[in-house]
């Protein structure tokens, strides 16, 4: 894996198809602009066969969940195997979203993370504190046990590679994000988390560790320029490309 910052994309369920397909069109086409960053774009499931193909390979595709069976009688679930074959390369997985509104379990994203990796997928999992647990003083310990629980079992295999994105629930779609010394101690937190599982020179060389919430062009650089955080996970701040590329140039 390269040293370079990544930034992902996540549209939620934020554009329609039309709007989807004119976003990727104007990212494909200052992507060459964009230096030393890595680029995800991470659409809607109905977008990814329309999106893909407009995307340039400086930019990769990303989906925002995935389920962790192959085939079967699972209504309105997603196999990892159909999201590479719509050509993504990363999936969002334990999104805070997905664990207030559809009750997704740390047992259930551990499944999904494995289930990415046997499908060649890289997971972005998402972890982070909700507002009581920070101010009781549980932050660490909730980040700690998130990505503990999710990661069991997981080794990292030839090419595999594993991102965490620290999300305080909190913050997410507030405008106001944590401390660049906040999350730099939260990444900390996360690295150490991982190498009680995988290898320390495993880590180092595979895994990558965002910050996500709140991002924007002024506080983007506050972030990046920090060695623990390798990158960042964009919601709003991701949905014009005005406001993109203005984080994306900032990067450092």
């Amino acid at each position: 894996m390269g040293k370079k910052k990544i930034v992902i994309a996540n549209w939620k369920m934020s554009l329609t198809l039309r709007e989807s397909i004119q976003l990727a069109k104007e990212v494909s086409a200052e992507s060459a602009n964009v230096k030393n960053v890595d680029v995800v774009l991470c659409p809607s499931f109905t977008a990814l066969p329309s999106v893909g193909p407009l995307l340039p390979q400086t930019v990769a595709l990303g989906a925002q969940d995935v389920f962790w069976e192959e085939k079967g009688a699972y209504t309105g679930a997603i196999a990892p195997r159909l999201l590479t074959e719509m050509g993504c390369r990363y999936v969002l997985i334990g999104h805070s979203e997905r664990r207030q509104y559809f009750q997704e379990t740390d047992a259930m994203v551990n499944k999904k993370v494995l289930a990415a990796l046997r499908a060649g997928l890289i997971p972005v999992l998402c972890v982070g504190e909700n507002n009581d647990e920070r101010r009781n003083g549980q932050k660490d310990y909730v980040v700690m046990r998130q990505v503990a629980e999710a990661i069991r079992g997981v080794t990292l295999l030839g090419t595999q590679e594993l991102i965490v994105a620290y999300e305080p629930v909190w913050v997410i779609g507030t405008g106001q994000a944590v401390s660049g010394d906040d999350a730099e101690h939260m990444s900390q937190v996360i690295r150490h988390t991982i190498t009680d599982i995988i290898p320390p020179v495993t880590m180092e060389s595979r895994c990558r560790v965002l910050y996500g919430g709140s991002v924007d062009a002024k506080n983007v650089a506050d972030f990046t320029h920090r060695n623990v955080i390798d990158g960042v996970l964009v919601g709003g701040s991701s949905l014009k490309s005005s406001s993109f590329f203005g984080i994306l140039s900032r990067v450092r």
